[in-house]
Protein backbone atom coordinates (compact mmCIF):
# COMPACT_ATOMS: atom_id res chain seq x y z
CA UNK A 1 0.00 0.00 0.00
CA UNK A 2 1.23 3.33 -0.83
CA UNK A 3 2.64 5.32 2.06
CA UNK A 4 0.34 8.77 1.94
CA UNK A 5 3.05 10.32 4.15
CA UNK A 6 5.53 9.89 1.90
CA UNK A 7 6.51 11.58 -1.56
CA UNK A 8 5.31 9.33 -3.96
CA UNK A 9 3.18 9.97 -7.95
CA UNK A 10 -0.15 10.58 -5.85
CA UNK A 11 0.95 13.15 -3.95
CA UNK A 12 1.99 15.37 -7.17
CA UNK A 13 -0.89 17.15 -7.85
CA UNK A 14 -1.11 18.77 -4.10
CA UNK A 15 2.50 19.89 -4.78
CA UNK A 16 1.61 21.17 -7.83
CA UNK A 17 -1.06 23.08 -6.04
CA UNK A 18 1.75 24.48 -3.86
CA UNK A 19 3.55 26.13 -6.35
CA UNK A 20 6.36 22.94 -6.60
CA UNK A 21 7.58 22.11 -9.64
CA UNK A 22 6.91 18.50 -10.41
CA UNK A 23 6.71 16.45 -13.25
CA UNK A 24 4.09 16.56 -15.78
CA UNK A 25 4.88 13.49 -17.91
CA UNK A 26 3.81 9.99 -18.03
CA UNK A 27 6.67 7.59 -16.33
CA UNK A 28 5.91 4.28 -18.12
CA UNK A 29 7.59 3.73 -20.83
CA UNK A 30 11.30 1.61 -20.80
CA UNK A 31 14.08 3.96 -19.89
CA UNK A 32 16.15 5.14 -23.04
CA UNK A 33 19.27 6.25 -20.43
CA UNK A 34 21.36 4.07 -17.85
CA UNK A 35 23.35 6.31 -15.01
CA UNK A 36 25.78 4.27 -13.33
CA UNK A 37 26.83 6.16 -10.23
CA UNK A 38 23.36 6.80 -8.34
CA UNK A 39 24.06 9.45 -6.20
CA UNK A 40 23.62 13.54 -5.41
CA UNK A 41 25.10 14.74 -8.01
CA UNK A 42 23.63 13.28 -11.19
CA UNK A 43 20.09 13.56 -9.65
CA UNK A 44 20.66 17.21 -9.37
CA UNK A 45 22.12 17.66 -12.57
CA UNK A 46 21.89 15.43 -15.46
CA UNK A 47 18.91 14.00 -14.11
CA UNK A 48 17.03 17.47 -13.85
CA UNK A 49 18.27 17.96 -17.89
CA UNK A 50 16.63 14.63 -18.52
CA UNK A 51 13.44 16.16 -16.66
CA UNK A 52 13.08 19.05 -19.18
CA UNK A 53 13.66 17.31 -21.87
CA UNK A 54 10.99 14.60 -20.61
CA UNK A 55 8.50 17.88 -19.59
CA UNK A 56 9.32 18.52 -23.74
CA UNK A 57 7.36 15.39 -24.23
CA UNK A 58 10.82 13.49 -25.37
CA UNK A 59 10.25 10.31 -23.66
CA UNK A 60 13.77 8.71 -24.14
CA UNK A 61 15.40 10.14 -21.26
CA UNK A 62 13.86 8.71 -18.88
CA UNK A 63 16.41 6.89 -16.55
CA UNK A 64 17.37 3.85 -14.55
CA UNK A 65 19.70 4.77 -12.22
CA UNK A 66 22.30 2.44 -11.12
CA UNK A 67 23.96 2.60 -7.68
CA UNK A 68 27.03 0.46 -7.77
CA UNK A 69 27.91 -0.72 -4.35
CA UNK A 70 25.33 0.66 -1.78
CA UNK A 71 21.71 -0.51 -1.49
CA UNK A 72 20.24 2.59 0.52
CA UNK A 73 20.26 4.97 -1.73
CA UNK A 74 18.33 2.81 -4.56
CA UNK A 75 16.03 1.43 -2.11
CA UNK A 76 15.14 4.81 -0.70
CA UNK A 77 14.13 5.72 -3.86
CA UNK A 78 12.20 2.82 -4.94
CA UNK A 79 10.34 3.69 -2.23
CA UNK A 80 9.25 7.05 -3.67
CA UNK A 81 9.02 5.65 -7.27
CA UNK A 82 12.23 7.51 -8.46
CA UNK A 83 11.26 10.48 -6.83
CA UNK A 84 12.66 13.14 -5.35
CA UNK A 85 13.14 17.60 -4.60
CA UNK A 86 15.67 19.35 -4.97
CA UNK A 87 16.01 22.65 -3.40
CA UNK A 88 17.01 25.23 -5.75
CA UNK A 89 19.10 28.20 -3.94
CA UNK A 90 20.52 31.55 -5.66
CA UNK A 91 20.52 35.10 -4.58
CA UNK A 92 16.90 35.73 -6.02
CA UNK A 93 15.18 33.31 -3.01
CA UNK A 94 14.69 29.15 -2.64
CA UNK A 95 12.12 27.04 -4.95
CA UNK A 96 11.70 23.35 -4.81
CA UNK A 97 11.38 20.76 -8.03
CA UNK A 98 10.23 17.32 -8.01
CA UNK A 99 12.49 15.56 -10.31
CA UNK A 100 11.04 12.67 -12.22
CA UNK A 101 13.57 11.81 -14.90
CA UNK A 102 14.46 8.26 -12.46
CA UNK A 103 11.95 5.57 -13.64
CA UNK A 104 13.62 2.62 -12.06
CA UNK A 105 16.86 2.14 -9.73
CA UNK A 106 19.06 -0.90 -8.46
CA UNK A 107 22.45 -2.02 -7.31
CA UNK A 108 25.21 -3.22 -9.64
CA UNK A 109 26.61 -5.01 -6.86
CA UNK A 110 23.50 -6.77 -5.65
CA UNK A 111 21.83 -7.11 -9.73
CA UNK A 112 24.29 -7.11 -11.94
CA UNK A 113 22.30 -9.17 -14.39
CA UNK A 114 19.37 -6.65 -14.72
CA UNK A 115 22.73 -3.50 -15.69
CA UNK A 116 23.68 -5.74 -18.12
CA UNK A 117 19.89 -6.39 -19.52
CA UNK A 118 19.31 -2.59 -19.74
CA UNK A 119 22.37 -1.77 -21.33
CA UNK A 120 21.29 -4.47 -24.20
CA UNK A 121 17.78 -3.05 -23.90
CA UNK A 122 16.55 -1.63 -27.67
CA UNK A 123 15.22 1.08 -25.76
CA UNK A 124 18.76 2.14 -24.45
CA UNK A 125 19.96 4.84 -26.24
CA UNK A 126 22.25 6.85 -23.84
CA UNK A 127 24.78 5.78 -20.84
CA UNK A 128 25.90 8.50 -18.60
CA UNK A 129 28.64 7.95 -15.44
CA UNK A 130 29.32 9.57 -12.15
CA UNK A 131 31.38 7.21 -10.41
CA UNK A 132 33.95 9.43 -9.24
CA UNK A 133 37.35 9.93 -10.26
CA UNK A 134 38.63 6.57 -8.38
CA UNK A 135 35.67 4.42 -10.59
CA UNK A 136 37.90 3.88 -13.35
CA UNK A 137 38.75 0.69 -12.70
CA UNK A 138 38.50 -3.09 -13.77
CA UNK A 139 35.06 -3.60 -12.16
CA UNK A 140 33.48 -0.85 -14.37
CA UNK A 141 35.09 -1.56 -17.45
CA UNK A 142 33.86 -5.38 -16.75
CA UNK A 143 30.29 -4.29 -16.28
CA UNK A 144 30.10 -1.70 -19.43
CA UNK A 145 31.35 -4.38 -21.68
CA UNK A 146 29.26 -7.37 -20.67
CA UNK A 147 26.29 -5.52 -21.44
CA UNK A 148 28.46 -3.85 -24.96
CA UNK A 149 28.61 -7.76 -25.54
CA UNK A 150 25.08 -8.54 -25.14
CA UNK A 151 24.14 -5.45 -27.23
CA UNK A 152 26.92 -6.66 -30.10
CA UNK A 153 25.71 -10.58 -30.31
CA UNK A 154 21.98 -9.03 -30.33
CA UNK A 155 22.56 -6.95 -33.65
CA UNK A 156 21.67 -3.31 -32.15
CA UNK A 157 23.56 -0.09 -33.01
CA UNK A 158 26.13 1.43 -30.32
CA UNK A 159 25.28 3.44 -27.49
CA UNK A 160 26.52 7.29 -26.84
CA UNK A 161 28.72 6.54 -23.38
CA UNK A 162 29.08 9.67 -21.47
CA UNK A 163 31.76 10.17 -18.10
CA UNK A 164 30.31 13.47 -15.87
CA UNK A 165 33.28 12.87 -13.81
CA UNK A 166 35.86 14.86 -12.87
CA UNK A 167 38.80 13.80 -15.10
CA UNK A 168 40.53 15.18 -18.05
CA UNK A 169 39.80 13.78 -21.45
CA UNK A 170 37.15 11.52 -19.73
CA UNK A 171 35.36 9.99 -22.60
CA UNK A 172 38.72 8.86 -24.47
CA UNK A 173 39.70 7.17 -21.34
CA UNK A 174 36.59 5.25 -20.87
CA UNK A 175 36.28 4.66 -24.31
CA UNK A 176 40.55 2.90 -24.20
CA UNK A 177 39.24 1.46 -21.01
CA UNK A 178 36.23 -0.69 -22.48
CA UNK A 179 37.85 -1.46 -26.01
CA UNK A 180 41.08 -2.43 -24.15
CA UNK A 181 39.16 -4.90 -21.50
CA UNK A 182 37.00 -6.25 -24.61
CA UNK A 183 40.02 -6.84 -26.38
CA UNK A 184 40.67 -9.95 -24.15
CA UNK A 185 37.35 -11.00 -24.75
CA UNK A 186 36.90 -10.65 -28.36
CA UNK A 187 38.84 -8.39 -30.94
CA UNK A 188 35.75 -8.02 -32.98
CA UNK A 189 33.79 -6.90 -29.81
CA UNK A 190 36.19 -4.01 -29.26
CA UNK A 191 36.45 -2.86 -32.88
CA UNK A 192 32.57 -2.09 -32.32
CA UNK A 193 32.71 -0.47 -29.36
CA UNK A 194 35.33 1.85 -30.88
CA UNK A 195 33.30 2.45 -33.97
CA UNK A 196 29.96 2.36 -33.23
CA UNK A 197 29.74 3.61 -29.96
CA UNK A 198 30.44 7.44 -28.91
CA UNK A 199 32.50 8.42 -26.02
CA UNK A 200 32.35 12.08 -25.65
CA UNK A 201 34.36 14.34 -23.38
CA UNK A 202 32.09 16.11 -21.34
CA UNK A 203 32.38 18.55 -18.24
CA UNK A 204 29.77 18.90 -15.51
CA UNK A 205 29.81 21.93 -13.26
CA UNK A 206 27.66 22.69 -10.33
CA UNK A 207 27.72 22.22 -6.57
CA UNK A 208 25.52 19.69 -4.39
CA UNK A 209 26.24 18.94 -1.41
CA UNK A 210 25.49 15.85 0.47
CA UNK A 211 21.81 15.43 2.18
CA UNK A 212 21.83 16.26 5.70
CA UNK A 213 18.97 15.98 7.90
CA UNK A 214 18.23 19.60 8.40
CA UNK A 215 17.75 19.21 4.70
CA UNK A 216 15.01 16.60 4.75
CA UNK A 217 13.68 18.63 7.22
CA UNK A 218 13.23 21.48 4.97
CA UNK A 219 11.82 19.40 2.56
CA UNK A 220 9.26 18.08 4.74
CA UNK A 221 7.86 21.40 5.75
CA UNK A 222 8.12 22.39 2.12
CA UNK A 223 6.27 19.52 0.72
CA UNK A 224 3.88 18.10 3.37
CA UNK A 225 4.98 15.02 2.67
CA UNK A 226 8.42 13.26 3.66
CA UNK A 227 11.10 13.18 1.35
CA UNK A 228 14.16 10.76 1.98
CA UNK A 229 15.92 11.65 -0.79
CA UNK A 230 15.74 15.09 -0.91
CA UNK A 231 18.69 17.24 -2.16
CA UNK A 232 19.56 20.79 -1.81
CA UNK A 233 21.94 22.44 -5.06
CA UNK A 234 22.79 26.35 -6.07
CA UNK A 235 20.68 28.32 -8.86
CA UNK A 236 23.88 27.48 -11.79
CA UNK A 237 24.74 24.36 -13.73
CA UNK A 238 26.58 23.98 -16.67
CA UNK A 239 27.23 20.72 -18.88
CA UNK A 240 29.54 20.82 -21.77
CA UNK A 241 30.10 17.87 -24.10
CA UNK A 242 31.63 17.36 -27.37
CA UNK A 243 29.80 16.77 -30.72
CA UNK A 244 29.86 13.23 -30.81
CA UNK A 245 26.99 11.39 -30.72
CA UNK A 246 25.83 7.79 -31.73
CA UNK A 247 22.71 9.73 -32.72
CA UNK A 248 23.90 13.00 -33.92
CA UNK A 249 20.49 15.12 -33.10
CA UNK A 250 20.87 14.50 -29.50
CA UNK A 251 23.03 17.31 -29.75
CA UNK A 252 20.60 19.94 -30.85
CA UNK A 253 18.10 18.02 -28.43
CA UNK A 254 20.47 18.55 -25.57
CA UNK A 255 21.62 21.99 -26.43
CA UNK A 256 17.63 23.06 -26.36
CA UNK A 257 17.78 22.27 -22.36
CA UNK A 258 20.74 24.11 -21.66
CA UNK A 259 23.52 21.98 -22.49
CA UNK A 260 26.71 23.29 -24.04
CA UNK A 261 27.71 21.18 -27.05
CA UNK A 262 30.84 21.84 -28.66
CA UNK A 263 33.85 20.24 -30.61
CA UNK A 264 36.25 20.81 -28.09
CA UNK A 265 35.69 20.88 -24.27
CA UNK A 266 39.29 21.08 -23.08
CA UNK A 267 38.65 25.31 -22.21
CA UNK A 268 35.71 24.55 -20.24
CA UNK A 269 37.05 21.38 -18.47
CA UNK A 270 40.60 23.27 -17.79
CA UNK A 271 39.04 25.96 -16.15
CA UNK A 272 36.44 23.97 -14.36
CA UNK A 273 38.89 21.60 -13.10
CA UNK A 274 41.62 24.06 -11.71
CA UNK A 275 38.97 27.02 -11.12
CA UNK A 276 36.62 25.90 -8.87
CA UNK A 277 37.74 21.94 -8.19
CA UNK A 278 41.48 23.26 -7.82
CA UNK A 279 40.22 26.30 -5.00
CA UNK A 280 37.50 23.98 -3.03
CA UNK A 281 40.48 21.32 -2.54
CA UNK A 282 42.16 24.12 -1.20
CA UNK A 283 39.58 25.09 1.32
CA UNK A 284 38.45 22.32 2.15
CA UNK A 285 41.95 21.32 3.59
CA UNK A 286 42.07 25.17 4.97
CA UNK A 287 38.44 24.81 6.48
CA UNK A 288 39.31 21.47 8.25
CA UNK A 289 42.33 22.29 9.80
CA UNK A 290 40.92 25.90 11.00
CA UNK A 291 37.64 24.37 12.00
CA UNK A 292 35.34 26.01 9.67
CA UNK A 293 32.87 23.77 8.82
CA UNK A 294 31.65 24.45 5.18
CA UNK A 295 32.83 26.48 2.20
CA UNK A 296 30.52 29.65 2.72
CA UNK A 297 32.29 29.94 6.23
CA UNK A 298 35.70 29.76 4.51
CA UNK A 299 35.01 32.22 1.90
CA UNK A 300 33.32 34.60 4.71
CA UNK A 301 37.27 34.78 6.24
CA UNK A 302 38.46 37.82 4.42
CA UNK A 303 41.72 36.00 3.89
CA UNK A 304 39.97 32.86 2.45
CA UNK A 305 38.95 34.97 0.01
CA UNK A 306 41.63 37.23 -0.79
CA UNK A 307 43.41 33.98 -1.19
CA UNK A 308 41.09 32.08 -3.16
CA UNK A 309 40.61 35.64 -5.68
CA UNK A 310 44.55 35.66 -5.75
CA UNK A 311 45.18 31.80 -6.99
CA UNK A 312 42.77 32.27 -9.96
CA UNK A 313 43.45 36.03 -11.06
CA UNK A 314 47.27 35.21 -10.67
CA UNK A 315 48.18 31.76 -10.43
CA UNK A 316 45.07 29.54 -12.35
CA UNK A 317 43.27 31.89 -14.85
CA UNK A 318 46.28 33.20 -16.65
CA UNK A 319 46.90 29.84 -18.01
CA UNK A 320 43.49 29.02 -19.50
CA UNK A 321 42.04 29.28 -22.87
CA UNK A 322 38.46 29.42 -21.58
CA UNK A 323 37.97 33.21 -22.83
CA UNK A 324 35.73 34.33 -20.04
CA UNK A 325 37.83 32.98 -16.99
CA UNK A 326 37.39 36.68 -15.36
CA UNK A 327 33.66 36.45 -15.08
CA UNK A 328 33.69 32.54 -14.63
CA UNK A 329 36.12 33.16 -11.46
CA UNK A 330 33.61 35.98 -9.80
CA UNK A 331 30.82 33.80 -10.31
CA UNK A 332 32.64 31.43 -8.44
CA UNK A 333 33.48 33.70 -5.27
CA UNK A 334 30.05 34.13 -5.61
CA UNK A 335 28.58 30.37 -5.40
CA UNK A 336 30.95 29.75 -2.56
CA UNK A 337 29.60 32.23 -0.72
CA UNK A 338 25.91 30.76 -1.01
CA UNK A 339 24.56 30.37 3.08
CA UNK A 340 22.02 27.98 1.68
CA UNK A 341 24.40 25.32 0.36
CA UNK A 342 26.30 24.44 3.42
CA UNK A 343 28.96 22.35 1.64
CA UNK A 344 31.06 20.45 3.85
CA UNK A 345 34.83 21.08 4.04
CA UNK A 346 34.68 17.36 4.89
CA UNK A 347 33.12 16.16 1.38
CA UNK A 348 35.06 17.78 -0.67
CA UNK A 349 37.96 16.78 0.97
CA UNK A 350 37.94 13.24 0.43
CA UNK A 351 39.52 11.09 -1.76
CA UNK A 352 42.04 14.35 -2.45
CA UNK A 353 44.62 11.82 -3.50
CA UNK A 354 42.68 11.04 -6.43
CA UNK A 355 41.69 14.96 -7.23
CA UNK A 356 44.72 16.83 -6.23
CA UNK A 357 46.63 15.06 -9.54
CA UNK A 358 44.25 16.69 -11.92
CA UNK A 359 43.60 20.39 -9.96
CA UNK A 360 46.97 21.68 -8.80
CA UNK A 361 49.91 20.52 -10.41
CA UNK A 362 48.94 21.93 -13.74
CA UNK A 363 48.72 24.71 -12.94
CA UNK A 364 51.88 24.58 -11.09
CA UNK A 365 53.82 23.49 -14.13
CA UNK A 366 52.52 26.00 -16.45
CA UNK A 367 52.95 28.73 -13.91
CA UNK A 368 56.45 28.05 -13.78
CA UNK A 369 56.74 27.78 -17.24
CA UNK A 370 55.51 30.88 -17.17
CA UNK A 371 57.83 32.24 -14.72
CA UNK A 372 54.60 33.63 -13.09
CA UNK A 373 54.10 33.19 -8.91
CA UNK A 374 53.29 29.56 -7.23
CA UNK A 375 52.98 31.45 -3.76
CA UNK A 376 49.11 30.45 -3.72
CA UNK A 377 49.79 26.87 -5.18
CA UNK A 378 52.65 26.64 -2.62
CA UNK A 379 50.17 27.39 0.57
CA UNK A 380 47.64 24.67 -1.08
CA UNK A 381 49.95 21.98 -0.93
CA UNK A 382 50.94 22.83 2.62
CA UNK A 383 47.31 23.12 3.67
CA UNK A 384 47.28 19.81 2.29
CA UNK A 385 50.18 18.24 4.44
CA UNK A 386 48.55 20.00 7.19
CA UNK A 387 45.14 18.49 6.66
CA UNK A 388 46.45 14.96 6.90
CA UNK A 389 47.79 14.89 9.93
CA UNK A 390 43.79 14.08 10.48
CA UNK A 391 43.04 16.64 13.62
CA UNK A 392 42.31 20.35 13.63
CA UNK A 393 43.60 23.05 15.34
CA UNK A 394 41.46 23.13 18.59
CA UNK A 395 42.74 18.96 18.41
CA UNK A 396 39.58 17.62 17.11
CA UNK A 397 39.58 14.59 15.03
CA UNK A 398 38.22 14.34 11.74
CA UNK A 399 37.72 11.04 9.65
CA UNK A 400 39.91 11.14 5.97
CA UNK A 401 37.76 9.38 3.68
CA UNK A 402 40.92 8.90 0.88
CA UNK A 403 41.86 5.39 -0.49
CA UNK A 404 45.38 6.43 0.52
CA UNK A 405 44.71 8.27 3.73
CA UNK A 406 46.53 5.35 6.05
CA UNK A 407 49.81 5.85 4.42
CA UNK A 408 49.24 10.06 3.77
CA UNK A 409 48.53 9.88 7.36
CA UNK A 410 51.39 8.19 8.56
CA UNK A 411 53.96 9.99 6.94
CA UNK A 412 52.23 13.30 8.23
CA UNK A 413 52.20 12.43 11.23
CA UNK A 414 55.70 10.76 11.26
CA UNK A 415 57.22 14.66 10.71
CA UNK A 416 54.82 16.65 12.04
CA UNK A 417 57.03 19.25 13.61
CA UNK A 418 59.52 19.35 10.68
CA UNK A 419 57.86 21.34 7.89
CA UNK A 420 60.95 20.66 5.48
CA UNK A 421 61.20 16.35 6.48
CA UNK A 422 57.03 16.51 5.96
CA UNK A 423 57.86 18.51 2.05
CA UNK A 424 60.36 15.88 1.27
CA UNK A 425 57.51 13.26 1.75
CA UNK A 426 54.55 14.15 0.80
CA UNK A 427 55.93 16.55 -1.71
CA UNK A 428 58.02 13.90 -3.58
CA UNK A 429 55.07 11.48 -4.33
CA UNK A 430 54.98 11.28 -7.97
CA UNK A 431 51.19 9.67 -7.56
CA UNK A 432 50.33 12.64 -5.81
CA UNK A 433 52.69 15.69 -7.75
CA UNK A 434 53.44 13.56 -11.12
CA UNK A 435 57.25 12.92 -12.12
CA UNK A 436 58.76 16.54 -12.64
CA UNK A 437 57.04 18.77 -9.53
CA UNK A 438 58.97 16.46 -6.71
CA UNK A 439 62.83 17.30 -8.12
CA UNK A 440 62.12 20.61 -7.97
CA UNK A 441 63.65 22.58 -5.18
CA UNK A 442 62.51 26.04 -5.59
CA UNK A 443 58.63 24.38 -5.97
CA UNK A 444 59.45 22.29 -2.81
CA UNK A 445 61.11 24.80 -0.62
CA UNK A 446 57.94 27.19 -1.10
CA UNK A 447 55.50 24.14 0.09
CA UNK A 448 58.11 23.96 3.25
CA UNK A 449 58.20 27.75 3.65
CA UNK A 450 54.46 28.09 4.08
CA UNK A 451 53.85 25.11 6.13
CA UNK A 452 56.68 26.26 8.26
CA UNK A 453 54.11 29.30 8.73
CA UNK A 454 51.58 26.81 9.59
CA UNK A 455 52.95 25.30 12.06
CA UNK A 456 53.86 28.30 13.88
CA UNK A 457 51.17 30.71 13.56
CA UNK A 458 48.21 28.60 12.62
CA UNK A 459 46.16 28.12 9.39
CA UNK A 460 44.52 31.54 9.28
CA UNK A 461 47.16 33.87 10.33
CA UNK A 462 49.69 32.05 7.75
CA UNK A 463 47.28 33.04 5.49
CA UNK A 464 47.10 36.59 6.58
CA UNK A 465 50.86 36.51 6.17
CA UNK A 466 50.38 35.39 2.53
CA UNK A 467 48.25 38.12 1.75
CA UNK A 468 51.02 40.66 3.02
CA UNK A 469 53.71 38.99 1.06
CA UNK A 470 54.52 40.45 -2.36
CA UNK A 471 53.23 37.98 -4.75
Amino acid sequence: MTDPTLLTPHVLPALAARGITVPGYLRTSSPGVVHLGLGAFHRAHQALVFDTLLQRGDARWGVLGVAMRSTQLADTLAAQDGLYAVQIASHAGVHWQVGGALWHTCVAAREPGQVVEALAAPTTRWVTLTVTEKGYGPALASLLVQGLAARHSAGLPGLTIASCDNLSHNGRKLQALCADTAEAESPALAQWIRSACAFPNSMVDRIVPAATDKRLAAATQALGVADHAALGTEAFWEWVIERRFVDPSDGEVLAAAGVTVVDDIAPFEEAKLRMLNGSHTAMACIGAVAGLPVISDCIAQPAVHHFVHGLMTHEVGPQLSRPDWASYRDALLARFANPELQHSVHQIATDSSQKIPQRWPPSVAGALRAGHTVERLAFAAAAWMRYLRGSDEQGRPYAMNDPMSSTLHALAIAHAGDAAATVQTLGTLPAIWGEALPHNDPWLARVSHWLAQINQHGMLAALELLSTHKV
